[in-house]
């Protein structure tokens, strides 16, 4: 099993621009009955920055509820870093540097859906349509 650690929050980049309401009412909920029962979150190091790689809507209720530090692990699955070095781009571009700075950012589900997933989905095709371009 893959070590955990305490970091603080304000030491991690976010990798997404929006928190989807429904699931962050779900999450704090969870909160609600036991605020340590936080899953663990993965982070991974990308250049010289630690960024979320999933999490985020957790990292966010930790916030919420006063939280400075999360319990995270190194993410060591192979996944495609580029869309996430695109993401964190995006997250730079709009202010957001730490998971405070999504305090504007929860929208309903249906606007996540477009605002996020699709422009992510949207970014996958076109990194790798440039692959296969090679």
């Amino acid at each position: 099993m893959t070590k955990s650690f305490m970091m603080k929050l304000d030491e991690i980049q976010p990798s997404q621009l929006f928190i989807n309401s429904e699931k962050l009412s779900l999450v704090m909920k969870t909160f609600d009955v036991n605020p340590r029962s936080i899953e663990t979150i993965p982070v991974k190091k990308i250049g010289e920055q630690i960024v979320f790689v999933d999490g985020h809507t957790r990292a966010f209720a930790a916030f919420l509820k006063g939280m400075s530090e999360v319990k995270v692990y190194w993410e060591e699955d192979e996944l495609d870093w580029d869309e996430y070095e695109v993401c964190v781009d995006w997250c730079k571009k709009e202010g957001i540097n730490t998971i405070a700075d999504l305090k504007e950012r929860v929208i309903p589900s249906k606007e996540y859906q477009v605002l996020w997933l699709d422009r992510c989905e949207k970014m996958q095709r076109e990194l790798e349509a440039k692959r296969n371009q090679k």
